[in-house]
């Protein structure tokens, strides 16, 4: 009889079968640099966040008089770099669109 028990931190290949064959494949994760995403679209990339006054305020220090529990949206350049900090999303798509700026769907 064989062991079966699975060892608790090893990583197996998924397997899928095709045509009565079993490919297993390969499950890698790739991580993208900084510096790689600062240059995603050459600084023509940007994306929107939305957060609590609360989360501005921890993210935004120097912003003095934000009223508390209103929603806001952050435009960012693509390496985190904040541009803009509104209250309604279509004021930052503006400031987006002012620059030039593609916006990514970031989820």
């Amino acid at each position: 009889m064989q062991n079966t028990r699975k060892r608790p931190n090893a990583k197996r290949p998924s397997t899928r079968r095709t045509g009565g064959a079993v490919h297993a494949i390969e499950h890698r994760q790739s991580f993208i640099t900084e510096l790689e995403l600062a240059r995603l679209g050459d600084g023509q990339v940007a994306y929107i966040k939305a957060m609590t006054s609360a989360e501005a305020r921890r993210m935004f220090p120097s912003i003095k008089g934000l009223p508390r529990g209103i929603d806001l949206y952050a435009l960012h350049a693509a390496d985190g770099t904040p541009i803009a900090l509104t209250d309604s999303r279509q004021a930052a798509v503006g400031h987006a669109m002012d620059g030039e700026l593609e916006i990514a769907s970031v989820h």
